[in-house]
């Protein structure tokens, strides 16, 4: 009999604001949405702690958007301000199945969701809380792959997965290469020598430094997000 490895304690799930829309539109699509709670669900019953980093691309795209009328800094606000919509959106499909999710954000919306505390937002994973990380870093120029690393490092966690449209890294763009070989496993150091476009170096080198694991596998295969968090052999590997 194989013994199955353990799940990982604490967990920094990366989801893209385009798995809350279908392929081609823009907003938060109510099916999508619900099939990612179900699956969180899945997810939160191991006893595992979860955070959640959520991008806004389905609702604004920064620079592309923007269209060279709205600057930069002006339109990495308004991508900010778009995650804040994912991220309550991402809270109620949770809270109406049952799981206890709390909203956190780098910028001022006291309305509407708590600021970013560190402390309190181990309490809340502690207390068996999803705690969904909103605003980015809080700052212009930077990713929310670059939050996804920094929030990870912050709270400790076990290892930063990051959900995508495809199976893992691959050595080349597998949408217009049909040989495109996927990597299993690569330094981070081989990761930025490649210039393999997956992370924006800023995230990759975050994690390195503070020795957080990144694992890419694909979001729209069910119970991948489980099959990561549990450790089977899914995706990319980045150490």
């Amino acid at each position: 009999m194989v013994k199955k490895k353990p799940c990982k304690r604490r967990i920094l799930l990366k989801l893209s604001g385009e798995a809350l829309s279908q392929d081609g539109c823009r907003g938060v699509d109510p099916k999508p949405l619900k099939d990612i709670a179900l699956e969180i669900a899945q997810v939160h019953k191991t006893g595992c702690q979860l955070a959640i980093v959520i991008g806004g691309g389905n609702i604004w795209r920064g620079l592309r958007d923007g269209g060279g009328v709205i600057d930069r800094v002006n339109s990495d606000s308004m991508g900010m301000l778009a995650t804040v919509i994912n991220a309550i959106a991402l809270q109620s499909a949770l809270e109406e199945i049952g799981i206890p999710t709390r909203v956190q954000t780098s910028v001022n919306i006291y309305q509407m969701a708590e600021p970013f505390v560190r402390r309190r937002a181990l309490r809340h994973l502690e207390k068996g809380r999803i705690v969904i990380f909103a605003g980015g870093t809080g700052n212009p120029y930077f990713t929310t792959d670059s939050a996804a690393a920094l929030r990870a490092s912050e709270i400790n966690a076990d290892v930063l997965l990051k959900a995508t449209q495809v199976d893992g890294v691959y050595d080349s763009d597998p949408k217009k290469n049909p040989k495109a070989k996927r990597i299993k496993k690569i330094s981070f150091k081989d990761t930025i020598a490649k210039h393999l476009q997956f992370m924006d170096t800023a995230a990759l080198a975050i994690c390195m430094e503070n020795k957080v694991p990144v694992q890419v596998f694909n979001l729209h295969k069910k119970g991948n997000i489980k099959r990561a968090v549990c450790g089977e052999d899914i995706g990319t590997v980045i150490y």
